[in-house]
């Protein structure tokens, strides 16, 4: 009776620890040592990491998911060669005043910006500050905080992947006047800045788009820059100038309000881009488009890549713009949100379709006015030939 009574216990003592042995394993492979703590036990769900919302250590100089319309697949476009033409002349421009500082180096740029106050003239001398810089103090109407270089002065950001060459963030004011910038997944990004103005950049060899205002961004400036070699990192998403923020990006960017990035005006640029060379996005409204010139010669990263200029925004007043050849059409309106793509007016632009198989205005939306004085060669001005 009491040998049967210990093989019992010594048999349930092996099954009992094959049992423990077996639940280690299982724990322990479903936490992995591949270092993916996201992954949750149990599921084959991946909790997302954070996105960049302006508050990490870096001034919000990141990767904010802001994906353009969709999250697609793409890949990058070929880097070109160089855009050689000059800007075009126009009205406007400023010039900067006597340095009160002067830097030479990525080190000394980055305490300026730290240590901006209004009414201080940052002089960038010749040569190549390599990093991802941020500005957060904000000037004054009457004392606008300026950076100022030549083209020789050179913001390389290390790299088309990720980041932000040069990120105004909350702050208002700035003037950021003659310099160049390269090598970024986006070149000039400004989250909730007024009355700045980005002038006479050289904005090239950029992952995604070359200038980006948005998250309640007004009353800015941007003129008289060149940028060109977009979309290096993903094609489709590579707009010379990009106006609010898509609906689709409202939760990440905005808190999930619509984006009132108002009353900007983009006049004088040279662009050539893989997406539209201006995007303006829905939410934003009573914008300027003046004297642009567009080369469409690279435009056509994704089929929604086919337009020099999409305005999905209301009250802008598109005019004097100059673009040669498109996929598709030269200026298109479209309707995202309800009651938006409206109340915009194009006149005395000059639409050269080089071959694009669209029309010059495509107002898809309708309720915007399309002047007669609009010149088109390669194609009709409006689907049904109207004009006003």
């Amino acid at each position: 009776m009491t040998a049967r009574i210990d093989i019992k216990f010594v048999l349930g003592l092996l099954v009992g620890a094959v049992v423990v042995g077996g639940l280690v394993f299982l724990v322990t492979g479903l936490g992995g040592d591949d270092g993916d703590s996201k992954k949750t036990a149990g599921t084959d769900q991946v909790t997302p990491a954070p996105t960049g919302g302006g508050d990490e250590g870096d001034g919000g100089n990141v990767d904010d998911g802001d994906k353009g319309d969709d999250g697609g697949s793409g890949g990058g476009a070929p880097k070109g060669e160089p855009l050689t033409t000059p800007v075009p002349d126009g009205p406007g421009r400023i010039s900067c005043p006597g340095p009160t500082k002067t830097v030479s180096d990525a080190k000394g740029l980055e305490q300026a910006l730290r240590g901006a106050a209004p009414g201080d003239v940052i002089k960038m001398n010749p040569g190549t500050y390599q990093g991802k810089f941020v500005a957060t103090t904000s000037g004054t109407p009457q004392k606008p905080i300026y950076l100022c270089g030549t083209e020789e002065s050179i913001i390389d950001g290390g790299g088309v992947k990720k980041g932000y060459a040069l990120h105004l963030n909350k702050a208002s004011y700035w003037r950021l006047v003659g310099f160049s910038i390269q090598n970024s997944q986006k070149g000039v990004m400004a989250d909730t800045t007024k009355g700045s103005v980005i002038q006479g950049l050289n904005v090239h060899d950029i992952g995604d788009e070359g200038i980006h205002l948005r998250n309640f961004s007004t009353g800015n400036t941007v003129q008289y820059n060149k940028v060109y070699n977009t979309g290096l990192r993903r094609e489709k998403f590579g707009e010379g100038v990009y106006l609010g923020t898509a609906q689709s990006n409202w939760e990440s960017v905005t808190g999930g309000r619509m984006d009132n990035s108002d009353g900007n005006i983009v006049r004088g640029n040279l662009i050539r881009a893989t997406a539209e060379a201006i995007d303006i996005k829905e939410g934003t409204s009573n914008g300027k488009i003046l004297n642009n010139v567009f080369d469409g010669s690279k435009t056509g990263g994704d089929k929604h890549n086919d337009s020099w200029v999409d305005v999905k925004g209301n009250g802008y007043l598109i005019e004097g713009n100059k673009g040669t050849k498109t996929p598709l059409d030269g200026f298109q309106t479209h309707e995202i949100v309800d009651g938006w793509g409206r109340g915009n007016t194009f006149r005395n632009n000059v639409i050269n379709l080089a071959g694009g198989r669209g029309v010059g205005i495509n107002d898809t939306t309708g309720g915007n006015s399309i002047g007669c004085g609009n010149k088109v060669t390669g194609g009709k001005l409006t689907k049904k030939g109207t004009c006003s």
